[in-house]
């Protein structure tokens, strides 16, 4: 009798512990709204909303790095227009100056206003968003044009920033880079024979000159052999007798070659020597500036001639800078594309991980209003059993 009692009185006891726990996990989804609210809720749904809850945080550190990277190159683009800007003027003043409205004296003032379009570009390119350089590459922590002065004013620019990229990445294996390498976008790479202008006699020679933009070639007699210099008379080579056809003449002070010709030379002076294609948008301002000044003493001939070809020169650096805005243009436009990709699927995955764990509220109600009936009932059925006494047995 007593075992029997004891087993009615377990059952009844394990029947209400299952609805109360039923009632309990049915009230905690309509207070929090979310059907799994611990792994033992739902093994496979926890499972998977755990990986699309990893992929979205994953996606939200693709999307932070696209915005930044964005931020950068917008920043770079809006300098590099900046620069065009200043190119325009500086057209415009070579234009007025080969018109021969100007006299020296506005030759002299517009080579000043070319001198402070120069220092702007230097300071432009060593703009800085955020602590670090932006024209750089890989090495944003230090400037990357460095300047030579003399009496002041820059005579030579030269880029000491990395030659290489520094990608990071912005999507899953994707990788793309903000922070440009200063001497691919601001200098051309499109090596010419070189152009001798003036009447010396110098010719280009046949090997592969490794100066860049404009030197001047110095050519002197000291009484039995001329000489000739691309470093302002620091250092000269002597010409053989005869002349030789690929004479290489090294600039002490930056260890770059120009060869010449040097068979034809016949007389004295300074020349410009112009090597298209490899212009950087500092030295085409330098020499300018240079021309314009007329510091070497060049004939009016001779400025007539290179006043005219200063042109080229700047226009060959202004191409550079138009391509280099529409190729920074270009990368805007497809970092945005693909953030709005990645955006895409970091809401399909948030919807995908709702859908799974979001309790159907209306469902939810009706299970629960089942689960007290349930309950009231187990409970009324469990009174009437557990009241028989001993009396009622023995009827």
């Amino acid at each position: 009798m007593s075992g029997t009692l004891n087993s009615i009185y377990n059952n009844i006891s394990f029947a209400l512990h299952l609805h109360t726990e039923e009632l309990s996990r049915l009230q905690e989804q309509v207070s929090t709204g979310s059907r799994i609210n611990r792994p033992s809720d739902d093994s496979s749904c926890a499972y998977q909303v755990l990986g699309l809850n990893s992929q979205q945080r994953s996606l939200e550190n693709y999307i932070d790095n696209l915005a930044g990277a964005m931020n950068t190159l917008e920043y770079s683009s809006t300098i590099v227009e900046n620069m065009l800007s200043y190119y325009a003027q500086v057209q415009t003043r070579l234009t007025q100056v080969s018109s021969g409205i100007y006299d020296e004296e506005s030759r002299k003032r517009t080579a000043e206003e070319i001198n402070d379009i120069l220092e702007h570009m230097v300071f432009l390119a060593n703009s800085q968003r955020m602590d670090q350089y932006l024209f750089g590459g890989g090495d944003t922590t230090s400037a990357p044009y460095v300047v030579e002065r003399t009496n002041g004013e820059i005579t030579s620019v030269s880029y000491q920033g990395s030659d290489e990229n520094r990608n990071i990445e912005v999507g899953p294996g994707v990788q793309s880079s903000a922070y440009y390498v200063g001497d691919e976008i601001f200098c051309s790479d499109e090596r010419s024979d070189p152009i001798f202008s003036g009447g010396t006699g110098a010719q280009a020679g046949t090997g592969t000159s490794s100066v860049t933009g404009a030197v001047w070639l110095t050519v002197i007699h000291d009484g039995s052999n001329y000489k000739i210099s691309i470093d302002d008379g620091a250092s000269y080579v002597t010409v053989p007798a005869g002349g030789d056809s690929n004479q290489m003449v090294t600039d002490s002070r930056t260890g770059k070659i120009l060869y010449v010709d040097t068979t034809g030379i016949n007389s004295t002076g300074v020349e410009l020597v112009r090597v298209p294609g490899t212009y950087d948008i500092f030295n085409a301002l330098i020499t300018v500036r240079d021309v314009l000044r007329n510091e070497k003493g060049l004939s009016e001939a001779q400025l007539r001639e290179l006043r005219g070809s200063l042109f080229d020169s700047v226009k060959e650096t202004e191409s550079l800078l138009v391509q280099n805005a529409v190729t920074t243009g270009t990368r805007i436009g497809f970092l945005d594309d693909l953030r709005q990709n990645l955006e895409q699927i970091k809401y399909h995955g948030e919807d995908e991980a709702t859908r799974l764990q979001e309790a159907d509220i209306a469902q939810v109600a009706i299970e629960l209003s089942r689960r007290e009936v349930l309950y009231e009932m187990s409970l009324s059925v469990a009174a009437k059993i557990m009241s028989l006494s001993l009396l009622d047995y023995l009827r």
